[in-house]
């Protein structure tokens, strides 16, 4: 008689309780027999890709504003953001597509203008610890790697990773051996861009300080010489840190001439570079020669000196002949 009646359709909070009921499932019954567990996933597929229906909409229809709200609350408030993540190794290829999909979703979805996603991910950063060693294991690779950038996208997220042993990590897996594994690690990798614009130009002092000071010391370990290369190639990093010269906190001049002095000491500067060199040197020697710390630094000294003398250099070349972009030292 059942197969008579067709099944009423499970509302947004509705699917999101059966699916958290499917993964506390497939969390807690690894030696379950084969069958079964292919049943909870097979259900599983089904209650996501409607989640994922209800977030894009169906065809031609668009999704509905109070469906998506309804979804979004009831998700973050389960916990099933955690459970989804936790399970993904478990979950065959396309429930996998599908359900970061929906992950990706939910972290743009807004409830009476709050991205809820953002409020819980701050309260659970550790699922960020989750997600980026995923890099190490390149079955779940590309998978964890999706939905890390997607997180990433939330500032909250981003400070965190910064100031996390999980920044180090990245430099060795963007060097992986299998191509898409590095590949899909430097897609991720775009934590410069993050510290340029959110951190390193922040208007609160201990979140720069911070920043300027982890960023010399990730950019003057050795063993990250591959990307610190690639970082002093860039003209906006470049204005960037030309600026934090300028800052009025000695300790933030001192760690922002760290940084400042690797793109003066790269023997293969990109033109632009040298341009830039080249059309503020007098301001750069004057700047640098008065610049002092509070307390005698014979290292920093020294380092000054090489790099006045690596500026000095450029007395000879013509700044017309090179094509300059709006980055010069202030008076």
């Amino acid at each position: 008689m059942r197969g008579l009646f067709k099944q009423k359709a499970r509302s947004p909070v509705e699917l999101v309780r059966y699916a958290n009921e499917l993964l506390l499932f497939i969390d807690r019954n690894e030696e379950v027999r084969e069958q079964k567990r292919e049943e909870k996933i097979s259900e599983l597929n089904k209650t996501i890709s409607q989640m994922r229906t209800v977030l894009y909409g169906n065809g031609g229809a668009e999704p509905n504003a109070d469906a998506c709200a309804q979804l979004t609350q009831e998700f973050f408030k389960e916990n099933t953001f955690r459970l989804l993540v936790v399970c993904i190794p478990r979950l065959n290829s396309g429930l996998r597509q599908c359900a970061t999909h929906v992950l990706a979703n939910l972290q743009r979805q807004q409830v009476k203008s709050r991205i809820i996603a953002s409020e819980y991910l701050e309260n659970n950063m550790d699922i960020m610890d989750i997600l980026i060693p995923g890099y190490e294991d390149s079955d779940i690779a590309l998978t964890y790697g999706v939905i890390a950038r997607e997180c990433i996208q939330h500032q909250c997220v981003a400070r965190y990773v910064l100031e996390s042993e999980n920044m180090r990590k990245f430099f060795d897996y963007v060097q992986n051996p299998i191509f898409y594994v590095a590949s899909d690690a430097s897609a991720t990798f775009r934590f410069f861009e993050v510290y340029n614009k959110q951190l390193l130009e922040s208007t609160n002092y201990i979140t720069k300080r911070h920043a300027v000071k982890l960023l010399g010391d990730l950019l003057l370990d050795n063993s990250n010489a591959a990307v610190m290369v690639k970082y002093v190639s860039s003209l906006e990093n470049m204005r960037v840190m030309m600026n934090l010269l300028r800052d009025p906190n000695k300790t933030i001049q001192r760690d922002a001439f760290d940084v400042f002095k690797l793109f003066v000491a790269n023997k293969n500067k990109p033109p632009e570079i040298i341009g830039i060199l080249i059309a503020n040197r007098t301001k750069l020697l004057l700047f640098l020669d008065g610049l002092k710390l509070d307390k005698v630094d014979e290292g920093f000294e020294e380092d000054k000196a090489l790099i006045i003398r690596e500026i000095s250099i450029y007395e000879s070349f013509d700044p017309s002949s090179m094509k300059m972009e709006n980055c010069e030292i202030e008076d």
